[in-house]
């Protein structure tokens, strides 16, 4: 029986005859234009196999290429968030400033007299003692305040100086119980003095018979006698008149003009001959 497969031609002829052929497509090629067009068929029967092949590694590349991108939109997210924090936190404080700064100006602007030495101080600090209405302020003996000082500010009066530091200065309000200022009405010039009560809310006319002519709503201001406060700041709004029968002298309460619990600039002011 004759076999299938019977030995063929050795392989050196093999490779020879490769190598031969080889050699005449590459001489046919290169002098002839005959295989042109069957070059045009193979690149395109070619090419998508080649597209395949790239595939691959183009959508690694655009993965990858989306991901950095993704990663660095993230990453400047971050610090954009992080600067409209910062822009925030500065308008913040713009907006601070600007109503600090307009604070200053009403205070600067206050009806001091034109020829009064005037000078703005901060609050340092309040005292604890409920019962006792002091402010810490940071002008002191350097800066030429004194003992006895009054103290305003562009609504009117706050208190006077009570002890002198060195750089700092402790200021009695004038609702403390242990003050008093010589005050008169602005709509008739009765006298009186008005005291503190102990609460910041409030200051006691005493002393005032149940005939005087005083209402409510009547504004008190400096009298100017006792020699500390000038004349004519406001100081309170009368916020109750009252009496009893029997009693010599009548209930009088006093609202300060001055929100008290609010202080932060206060304005110290000298005599004009000082």
């Amino acid at each position: 029986m004759k076999p299938i497969f019977g030995p063929g031609p050795s392989l050196e002829l093999r490779l020879a005859l490769a190598v031969l052929l080889s050699i005449s497509l590459i001489f046919i090629d290169t002098k002839l234009i005959a295989f042109n067009q069957v070059r045009v068929y193979l690149y395109s029967a070619v090419s998508p196999l080649q597209y395949i092949a790239n595939m691959p590694g183009t959508l690694l590349d655009s993965m990858s290429g989306s991901l950095a991108t993704r990663q660095q939109l993230k990453r400047e997210n971050e610090v954009l968030k992080q600067q409209l924090l910062l822009n925030r936190a500065d308008q913040l404080l713009m907006e601070s400033l600007a109503k600090e700064n307009t604070r200053l100006r009403a205070l600067l602007g206050s009806p001091v007299r034109h020829d009064s030495r005037k000078l703005v101080a901060e609050i340092m600090a309040v005292d604890s003692d409920p019962f006792s209405h002091q402010v810490v302020i940071d002008k002191g003996q350097l800066d030429g305040v004194y003992e006895g000082q009054p103290v305003i500010n562009d609504v009117g009066v706050i208190g006077q100086v009570l002890h002198v530091g060195t750089t700092s200065s402790r200021v009695l309000l004038i609702t403390d119980a242990s003050h008093g200022i010589p005050v008169r009405i602005a709509r008739n010039d009765i006298r009186a003095v008005a005291t503190g009560t102990g609460e910041l809310n409030r200051l006691q006319v005493p002393h005032i018979p149940r005939s005087t002519d005083i209402g409510e709503g009547d504004v008190l201001i400096t009298s100017g006698l006792g020699g500390v406060f000038p004349e004519g700041y406001p100081v309170a709004v009368i916020s109750r008149f009252d009496y009893q029968e029997g009693k010599p002298y009548a209930d009088v309460m006093a609202t300060p003009v001055v929100e008290l619990d609010r202080l932060r600039y206060l304005l110290l002011i000298w005599p004009s001959d000082g």
